[in-house]
């Protein structure tokens, strides 16, 4: 380019790019461990942790394991802990009964960090997989995945989570009507302060399975989740999911699973407003891991680049299994 066009380029991109100084200076999203909450998969036992194969770094851990990984959390200043119980096979059954039993793993062990670390949110998983002889997130019955009773089963299990201490119920089951049945029983059962982050979009996906593995599920699955989780072809349905779970009394909204679907994540944002948050779900960890791992990418580098696209397309927050290992990054 000659020299009298260069001197009338008057917009240059390039001189707010020149230094690490600037760059920060106009960055327009960041990343904080305030924007984490961690996934924790609890087991029986005492003093141990089972490394889950096909999510490397990850593992079960007993009850007083996660709550010495919820004091973690409090120290690198990750809010919010949610919490996914394996499930002694021998305790699954078709009605699901070990899903509100008050002294299950998952209630144990969000006595146990709010009794420890009582400033750490315990989300908890609101559906009835982890329990069902099935696989299913809600009743079978004669192969069909029935909606109504497995409402009234859900209720049961959110007010026994509630009465718990559990800050934050996280419904991932995709019944119709879900939401408001849990606000309703909470509010009539004095648990007014008790918060619903609804996986409002939760896909049929096939990034899942690992996630199954860790809680045992993936053995139980009989067929798909597909005649109630969302077709992933869709995304105008996304939009009215999310529009009933927020006039049905949910607080905060979540898309899962994350990186295919940031155009669900912007959608949902800029239609409400609401708090919204994504799930980077097992198969997005454990495929940056494996390719990390095969030296393919530096695991920090895409790490921070994934968690950070969640921001960019509305995020508030987004459940990762990276949490600790990006908290210590952002803190140092």
């Amino acid at each position: 380019m000659d020299k009298k066009m260069t001197q009338h380029i008057a917009t240059r991109f390039r001189r707010l790019k020149r230094m690490g100084s600037l760059r920060s200076m106009v960055q327009e999203n960041v990343l904080t461990p305030a924007d984490l909450i961690w996934p924790v998969f609890v087991m029986a036992g005492s003093n141990e942790r089972a490394e889950v194969p096909s999510m490397p770094g990850v593992a079960r851990l007993t009850v007083d394991l996660v709550v010495e990984a919820a004091k973690e959390a409090r120290s690198l200043g990750i809010p919010a802990i949610c919490l996914f119980p394996y499930t002694d096979p021998s305790l699954k059954t078709q009605g699901c009964e070990e899903a509100w039993n008050p002294d299950n793993l998952s209630n144990r062990a969000t006595r146990a960090i709010k009794d420890a670390v009582p400033e750490i949110a315990v989300m908890t998983d609101v559906a009835l997989d982890p329990y069902n002889i099935n696989g299913h997130d809600g009743i079978v019955r004669d192969g069909v995945i029935v909606n109504d009773e497995s409402v009234e089963a859900l209720v049961k299990m959110a007010l026994a989570q509630a009465q718990a201490g559990a800050d934050i119920l996280g419904p991932s089951d995709m019944m119709d009507g879900r939401i408001g049945a849990m606000r309703s029983a909470l509010e009539t059962e004095g648990h007014t302060d008790t918060a619903i982050l609804s996986y409002a979009a939760k896909y049929a996906s096939a990034f899942y399975g690992p996630f199954r593995d860790a809680v045992g599920a993936s053995g139980a699955l009989t067929g798909d989740k597909k005649t109630y989780q969302m077709n992933p072809a869709n995304r105008e349905e996304a939009v009215r999911l999310v529009a009933r779970d927020l006039k049905e009394g949910a607080d905060m909204v979540m898309v899962k699973p994350g990186l295919p679907y940031l155009d669900i994540c912007r959608d949902v944002r800029d239609a409400f407003g609401a708090p919204t948050f994504a799930y980077q779900v097992s198969g997005e960890y454990a495929m940056l891991v494996a390719a990390a791992q095969n030296g393919w990418l530096d695991e920090e580098a895409v790490m921070l680049e994934s968690l950070m696209a969640f921001k960019r397309a509305g995020c508030d927050g987004v459940l990762t299994y990276f949490a600790p290992k990006v908290a210590k990054l952002l803190n140092a």
